[in-house]
């Protein structure tokens, strides 16, 4: 009882700043502190009677890879020694400076992994994915190198310069979603993974041990982590000294024999110049530095690593003698990037999108893909142009979502639901605010729109992604699902008018738009259906203007919105603020379009 009514009093100290000279003899018990902070005291008055003090308290916690660390955690890792522990609890030193030394910050962040692709040939910047969808790697050495980074801490956006953890990097396209519990499995390296039989959290290499991960994949990921910057310990949320590991159980002298002298069997990456196995720290090593981001980037002279029928090649004679003539083919990259998937150079051709000069002039190198996906010809048909993104408040120059300018009642649940379908069937839903353009999945799980749209968007989206034929089982386009009566007539209308609107109808095949010519010879349109979108009336206006109350086409109305002078992207601007009970709260009052 004498204890507990010390420790109230000293609470009680604490909190009005002030008592008498024999609270010196009494510190406070440990419920009184948390592991994250440390005390200083000052006295700051003294007088016959009585002795004034003030107690301060400091932050003394790191920021680790995935959670908060303690300064004793630090000093008991032997990362920080007693001297430094002892400035930091004198207020000496604080916690940023402890933080920027090199020696701490090795511990706390690690050193770079391999964040992406440099391509010297067009001096781009590449994530993992990206140069794996382009062919510049192929899909082992990628998903070697994503696991690499997922069990060093982050997966890395070399764009951005975003680091991320798995889930974020699926929900943003950064990585693919069929290498999403792949990566996650990586991931464990850093977070830990569950022992079955005590329920404790364990380390790589004590999962490693117990057999709980293939015994190269274990060699492979642990040595990347060693190699940019220790160990990690997953209870601690940071990078331990090699003696560290030791005492903690989380390595051996058999695995650093393992690792200190590699065969080719424990040498997990590839080099894709040279077709060397190397290991993490060979190949980082081999790496150009970002001057900006300061990214470690696997630069690559290679133009692509195997032959598909996305590529083309070009043969040259490089030398020839009387007996026999030596070639050397050298394969480039020409698939273009198209709404969802990669598009070939031949179906661009195809498609009357390219000529037949272009092509050529790609194939003999003296056109590039990126020249060529630059010309607003050809872009058109390969991205689109813009739909409507959101919504601009002018009376408090806000830029808003479609989902945001709905909760706060300035559109319409009908008005916004039609606009978001429209964002769905010409390519993404689009996050105005953020710029981002997302599937309908990625959408949701982001909060751009509400879960209650979920299914009417992924049905909008098909216009896109293409519809099953029900009886061939074939993909057909939106067109087609509407002469097959498998979408309202109304519906399908709108989202083709939206589609023509914004670069022209969607090949959900090839994953591109084509020409009117070229859609009308693939059965994607007719020319019934455009007398109805040449001459529109009330009955397939489908959009709404919530300024005027007008019905009008979907082109109509994007003529009609302002462009973001940084984001380039289109939005409907708002007059003004909307007041309870105002009209424009209200739907049009034809309800035909609304499905």
């Amino acid at each position: 009882k004498s204890n507990i009514s010390k420790c109230f009093f000293i609470l009680y100290l604490k909190t009005a700043y002030c008592g008498i000279a024999f609270a010196f003899s009494h510190p406070p018990c440990e419920i009184c502190k948390t592991p994250s902070e440390m005390e200083k005291t000052a006295v700051e008055n003294f007088s016959s009677k009585t002795a004034i003090r003030t107690t301060i308290t400091e932050v003394t916690t790191f920021q680790g890879i995935r959670k908060d660390v303690t300064a004793s955690e630090l000093l008991q890792s032997k990362i920080i020694d007693e001297n430094t522990f002892k400035d930091l609890s004198a207020g000496k030193l604080t916690v940023t400076e402890i933080s920027e030394k090199d020696s701490v910050r090795k511990y706390l962040e690690g050193t770079n992994s391999i964040a992406g692709v440099y391509l010297q040939a067009t001096k781009e910047t590449l994530s993992i994915q990206e140069a794996k969808s382009r062919g510049l790697l192929a899909p082992g050495t990628s998903l070697v190198l994503l696991e690499a980074q997922a069990a060093t801490g982050f997966v890395i956006d070399p764009v951005k310069n975003k680091k991320l953890s798995v889930e974020e990097a699926v929900a943003q396209g950064v990585v693919g979603k069929e290498w999403r519990n792949k990566l996650l499995s990586a991931e464990r390296a850093v977070t830990g993974y569950k022992d079955p039989y005590t329920g404790d959290t364990i380390s790589l290499f004590q999962a490693l041990k117990n057999d709980l991960i293939v015994k190269d994949h274990g060699i492979r990921l642990l040595e990347a982590q060693i190699a940019t910057g220790g160990i990690i310990d997953p209870v601690y949320s940071h990078r331990v000294p090699v003696q560290v590991a030791y005492e903690r159980g989380y390595f051996d002298e058999e695995m650093n024999q393992i690792l200190s002298d590699p065969d080719d069997d424990t040498k997990g990456f590839f080099d894709p110049n040279t077709q060397e196995n190397l290991t993490y720290l060979q190949l980082i090593e081999r790496c150009t530095t970002d001057p900006i981001t300061g990214l470690s980037l696997l630069a690559t002279n290679v133009l692509k690593i195997e032959q598909t029928a996305s590529q083309m090649e070009k043969t040259a004679v490089d030398s020839s003698s009387s007996n026999a003539s030596i070639r050397t083919t050298i394969t480039e990259v020409t698939t273009f990037q198209g709404i969802r998937k990669d598009v070939t150079a031949s179906e661009l051709l195809q498609s009357k999108i390219i000529d037949e000069s272009t092509f050529k002039d790609l194939s003999a190198g003296k056109l590039t893909v990126a020249e060529i996906s630059e010309k607003d010809s050809v872009r058109k048909y390969l991205e689109g142009t813009n739909s409507i993104a959101g919504v601009y408040l002018q009376a408090t120059k806000e830029t808003l979502s479609i989902q945001e300018a709905k909760s706060r009642g300035l559109l319409a649940p009908g008005t916004s639901l039609v606009l978001l379908e429209a964002q769905a069937a010409t390519g993404f839903v689009i996050d105005p605010v953020k710029n981002k353009k997302l599937s309908v999945e990625e959408a949701v799980a982001q909060g751009v729109v509400g879960k209650e749209w979920r299914n009417k968007l992924l049905s909008a989206e098909r216009a896109v992604t293409g519809y099953k034929d029900p009886y061939t089982g074939d993909t057909i386009s939106l067109f087609q699902a509407l002469k097959k009566d498998l979408i309202v007539k109304d519906h399908g209308i709108r989202l083709l008018e939206a589609q023509i609107a914004t670069g022209g109808i969607i090949d959900p095949v090839y994953s591109h738009r084509v020409p009117s010519q070229v859609a009308y010879e693939r059965g994607y349109f007719d020319e019934e259906m455009n007398q109805i979108l040449s001459d529109p009336d009330d009955d397939t206006k489908g959009f709404f203007d919530p300024n005027t109350k007008e019905n009008l086409t979907y082109l109509q109305l994007i003529e009609r919105c302002t462009t973001d002078p940084i984001t380039g992207l289109c939005l409907l601007p708002l007059n003004k603020m909307i007041q309870s009970g105002a009209s424009c709260l209200c739907d049009p009052p034809r309800t035909s379009l609304h499905h």
